[in-house]
């Protein structure tokens, strides 16, 4: 499957990087704060999305008692202090390897902020396997479809030439608008349930993807 494309994208947080349980530790830090009910790890695979602003009201956050931007800036605060209790998914290291040793080009195109993407990857030991990485110039993750078509023109791939790897629905809706193929990870920030809905190949975790490439 994987063999078939001339460029990889990756999505990187819940994707390549493994930070589902530092996320719903955070989130459930400011629910606390404010006396808000807190999400189970189910609960929060099911309700996250893009925007994330949506996202947070389904949490349980009332922007009209609060602004999106304080609690946004509350949230990444705490996340770049606790971004190296994560590390890469599992299989995530071979997979790369095993891809690159077929020549097949790889990127990362995130809704991280560029600077820490490209400090994080660096710190993961793996940016030599990448030719872009791609993140947002804020830190409220909002939608990655104009950088992913940027980075579509810079590559210049046609319909049908490279695939998105990612864990949302978000990653579904940027490889549509990009004209790239998509597969999504059950793993990551989403659960099958929601992935299943976009109609294509949905797989448990990254480890399968050495059994299709």
């Amino acid at each position: 499957m994987i063999s078939n494309y001339k460029h990889i994208i990756w999505d990187w947080n819940g994707t390549l990087f493994n930070d589902v349980e530092v996320c719903v530790s955070i989130v459930n830090s400011l629910l606390s704060k404010r006396n808000l009910p807190i999400l189970s790890h189910e609960k929060y695979k099911d309700i996250f999305t893009f925007p994330v602003k949506d996202y947070y009201v389904t949490a349980g956050f009332d922007f009209e008692k609060e602004s999106f931007e304080i609690i946004g800036k509350e949230w990444i605060d705490e996340y770049e202090l606790r971004k190296h209790e994560c590390g890469l998914s599992n299989s995530a290291l071979p997979v790369l390897e095993k891809i690159s040793s077929m020549n097949i080009e790889q990127s990362i195109l995130s809704a991280y902020s560029q600077h820490t993407l490209v400090e994080v990857v660096e710190h993961c030991g793996v940016k030599k396997y990448f030719s872009h990485l791609v993140g947002l110039d804020n830190i409220y993750a909002s939608s990655k479809v104009k950088l992913g078509k940027e980075l579509m023109k810079k590559l210049e791939l046609k319909n049908g030439e490279a695939i998105l790897i990612g864990d949302t629905t978000h990653d579904f809706d940027v490889a549509t608008e990009i004209g790239a193929d998509c597969i999504l990870l059950a793993s990551g920030h989403q659960n099958r349930k929601n992935l299943e809905r976009c109609g294509v190949p949905v797989f448990d975790s990254i480890k399968e993807l050495l059994e299709k490439t």
